[in-house]
């Protein structure tokens, strides 16, 4: 048996980068996904390697920073494949300007998809847990957020971009004391990874050598959210975790 069989998983942003490689990896370990992207074509293509690996899923294309859509995601993980055990997460954007620079729109973006992109999909599926635990309906239930380095140590040009992590991290701890005794734990993992928001950034290039580890592969990430997602992470709630290359902080 596989560590998340018979578990039914929420990935958004899964299109490409974090998003994608969770996904696959939740699959691999046996959970049924639910792809969320805006871009229909990418959730797509992440669905179809999944089932081509054995694995099982389907798409749902929305802004998870609209507050319906988010419930409608999480209604269709019910609908269509019976219930909703894990929430990953993950879509964000960046829109990188000084203070002095940046405009209201860019900072009302970025917000937006990280911060409320993060509640709200967390509301509903809280909702939806704390009734089924009220009704007698008792399972381990998971939520991991996706934080930022630059939300734990600032950075320049993301004053957006560091508010929004930051507050997913106060998020983390709230929902955690919030869920906790519903059988749910949350946590964050803030990755160094090579993805569209990193990858102009020069720093997570691919080694040149094929054969060098990667050690900005996104695909690192996701053996962590993966354990964290297993039954044998119940003890683990509210922390945050810095992962880049093989090493876990």
């Amino acid at each position: 048996m596989r560590h998340l069989d018979g578990k039914v998983a929420v990935v958004t942003g899964a299109g490409a980068g974090l998003g994608r490689e969770h996904a696959l990896a939740l699959a691999d370990a046996g959970a049924t996904v639910v792809v969320n992207d805006m871009n229909a074509d990418a959730a797509q293509s992440t669905l179809d390697d999944i089932t081509a690996a054995g694995g099982t899923g389907s798409t749902f294309v929305c802004s998870v920073s609209d507050w319906a859509a988010a419930g409608e995601m999480v209604q269709h993980a019910i609908d269509t494949h019976g219930d909703i055990d894990i929430l990953i997460n993950n879509a964000g954007i960046t829109r990188d300007a000084m203070s002095f620079s940046m405009t209201e729109e860019q900072f009302d973006q970025v917000v937006d998809v990280h911060l409320k992109g993060h509640f709200a999909p967390s509301h509903h599926v809280a909702a939806y847990w704390r009734n089924q635990a009220k009704a007698g309906v008792e399972r381990p239930r998971r939520i991991i957020n996706t934080a930022s380095e630059s939300g734990i140590f600032g950075g320049p040009a993301q004053g957006n971009y560091a508010s929004a992590k930051g507050g997913i991290l106060s998020m983390t701890l709230t929902l955690g004391r919030e869920l906790n005794k519903y059988g749910v734990t949350v946590n964050c993992i803030a990755p160094r990874a090579r993805t569209g928001i990193t990858e102009h950034q020069g720093w997570s290039a691919a080694p040149e050598d094929p054969n060098e580890f990667d050690r900005f592969h996104p695909g690192n990430a996701s053996p962590l959210v993966v354990y964290l997602c297993t039954d044998a992470a119940s003890d683990v709630c509210g922390q945050t975790f810095i992962i880049g290359s093989n090493v876990v902080v």
